[in-house]
């Protein structure tokens, strides 16, 4: 299983949930990065191997303009998810995103309620 870090958009009971059920994932409030900016939770993600969850578009903003190869996010682009929502959303679409986040290449992944959009690392670079 994949490392996650949860940005504070997340809820914090999303990181427990999540360990419960054998994931390794840790909100950014357990490190004392709540408040970090956006680059720094990123940084921290690609030091530590870990996929970034986060409702903010920012991220994905940040990996294309500065063509970062790292970290993946994983962008939820859902609304008033409670934390036990959060987590439930991880575990339904892992099997749609797992392998794909596990080919060596860092990933943009944006869900919504219609979709799951995924976009390799970095984005100047033409993925066949």
């Amino acid at each position: 299983m994949s490392k996650l870090l949860l940005d504070q958009g997340i809820p914090f009971s999303a990181a427990s949930l999540l360990a419960a059920a054998g994931w390794d994932a840790i909100h950014v409030s357990s490190v004392g990065m709540q408040r970090a900016s956006d680059r720094e939770i990123l940084d921290y993600s690609a030091d530590k191997g870990r996929i970034c969850v986060t409702l903010d578009a920012d991220f994905h903003m940040l990996l294309a303009v500065n063509d970062l190869h790292a970290p993946s996010v994983i962008r939820i682009r859902r609304e008033g998810l409670k934390g036990a929502d959060v987590a439930q959303l991880l575990l339904d679409i892992w099997p749609i995103i797992g392998e794909k986040l596990r080919n060596g290449e860092g990933a943009m992944i944006t869900v919504n309620d219609k979709n799951i959009r995924v976009r390799y690392l970095p984005v100047s670079k033409i993925h066949s």
